[in-house]
């Protein structure tokens, strides 16, 4: 039997000394790492796409204070209308300055600067896009090109929804940006930005794609990033590492009104389609068909059969809309739009939004437990009509005694209600106690439906809870005024 040497720990030694050397001499040395792991370089970028970026300067038309007229400060005017306070009595616009001579001048009126921002040139004939909030109540707009050419602008049309603008100057040969696809975008993918934080023109900063499909508005599912924008910055181009334009840096999120890590840019496919209207006819139209949503909860989708939570819960029809003609109710789960699985509630005003008014297109509702397909021909989006509040119920004594189980006591629903609610039946609930309290029912609301089931009176109301299982929460859909919600009720055991 071979016996190891008494001195085999160096001979060990020596083994995992080789061992180590024939791991480190595979190891790819410093450089390697290196060259694979280097950080981009923006230069070539910068050159490519700094001469597109411009600076944007806008002033508005104020009336000068007549001499000696006590005068009011519009430091502190703007300090109000910042922060929302009202404004006192004594300091409104209109506020008498004080008595003035007759030789006095009369007030005049003089530009004075407004703001400044960035955008970047679409076309080489001069329009440019930009922020709508950068040229908002601005009477004149001055665009600066970096060789510092300066040319007055005209505003094309501007789009307060998606906070999208286009200028036009008088200029020709100009070098325009390569539009990219916004939708090709990865999360932690380099991107650049060049604009004029705090009037500093082509000031460049770089970071990566932090998040996609951002939800901070109804139309705009914004790219968010960590590239330091600030004010001045709003309109300039997000870039990619290809010099494509992928973005209009927007919003930022921040507690002291500078940049904090997050920045919010709206992406390039969305403000081209707007974009492309405005150059067109100086205005966006956007489809609607009219109801008002939300949400859909897990719990609620799996009460009542949806599965997965997905969708836009419909609280309530507006009278006379698309939506309204095509059947669609309160309480209905929309599913799909034209094919198009709405995955959350704010999918669908975009897909609605996209189509050209006039298109008939087909609305997917989930209701009962069942999917419906119902045409709906899209309107054009108006002003928005305020919730019309239904009016007091009409006192009746109750008809069935307190549902134990639920905590309710409920009545018919009478014709008047019906009519004004715009529904075939339902209970209306006299007393609102125990589960039913804890789940937020109250007293004057109407049942339309409970497990499913479809409550026309009080007597399938109460067939509805002879069929419960009293176990198991109870998902409740009811209307209160124009609203349809979903609750869950859990029963006391």
């Amino acid at each position: 039997m071979f016996a190891p040497p008494k001195n085999s720990w160096r001979s060990r030694v020596a083994v995992m000394s080789l061992c180590v050397a024939a791991v480190l001499a595979a190891t790819p040395a410093p450089s390697a790492w290196a060259q694979n792991r280097t950080l981009p370089d923006f230069t070539d970028l910068v050159e490519q796409v700094g001469p597109s970026v411009v600076n944007i300067r806008t002033s508005e038309k104020v009336k000068a204070a007549a001499a000696g007229g006590g005068g009011v400060d519009e430091q502190m005017l703007e300090f109000f209308r910042r922060f929302g306070i009202p404004i006192p009595p004594n300091m409104g616009p209109n506020t008498p300055r004080g008595p003035r001579s007759e030789r006095s001048p009369a007030p005049q009126e003089d530009a004075q600067p407004r703001g400044v921002g960035s955008g970047f040139i679409l076309t080489s004939d001069g329009f440019v896009m930009t922020n709508a909030h950068v040229v908002e109540g601005a009477d004149e707009v001055i665009v600066t090109l970096t060789d510092n050419r300066e040319y007055k602008a005209k505003i094309i049309g501007a789009d307060k929804r998606t906070d999208v603008a286009v200028v036009k100057i008088e200029a020709a040969g100009l070098q325009a940006v390569k539009i990219g696809d916004s939708s090709r975008l990865k999360v932690g993918e380099w991107v650049m930005a060049i604009g004029s934080p705090f009037g500093l023109e082509n000031t460049v900063t770089a970071g990566i794609v932090s998040a996609k499909q951002r939800d901070t508005g109804d139309y705009l599912p914004f790219i968010q990033t960590d590239v330091a924008i600030n004010p001045g910055n709003s309109g300039g181009p997000l870039i990619n590492m290809r010099g494509e334009v992928v973005g209009i840096n927007s919003q930022i999120y921040s507690r002291s009104g500078g940049f904090q890590g997050i920045s919010f840019a709206i992406p390039m496919d969305e403000a081209t389609r707007v974009s492309d209207q405005l150059r067109t006819s100086g205005r966006v139209t956007r489809g609607r068909i009219g109801v008002q949503i939300d949400q859909v909860s897990k719990e609620v989708a799996e009460s009542i059969g949806l599965g997965k939570a997905q969708g836009a819960l419909v609280r309530g029809v507006e009278a006379g809309a698309p939506a309204d003609k095509a059947g669609v109710e309160a309480g209905d789960i929309i599913t799909k739009f034209d094919g198009k699985t709405i995955e959350k509630s704010t999918d669908l005003p975009r897909l609605v939004g996209n189509v050209k008014p006039g298109t008939k297109s087909v609305v997917t509702v989930f209701r009962r437990g069942v999917s419906k397909d119902l045409s709906v021909v899209v309107a054009e989006v108006e002003a928005e009509k305020p919730v019309r509040k239904s009016s007091a119920p009409e006192p009746k004594p109750p008809v069935a005694g307190p549902a134990q189980v639920l905590g309710l006591a409920v009545s018919e629903v009478t014709d008047a209600q019906k009519k004004e609610l715009k529904i075939k039946g339902g209970v209306k609930i006299d007393t609102a106690e125990g589960a039913a309290l804890r789940a937020g029912l109250r007293e004057g609301d109407v049942i339309i439906a409970i497990s499913n089931i479809e409550i026309t009176n009080v007597k399938e109301f109460e067939a509805a809870l002879a069929k419960m299982d009293k176990t198991k929460a109870a998902n409740v859909l009811f209307r209160r005024g124009d609203l349809a919600q979903y609750v869950l009720i859990r029963p006391t055991r």
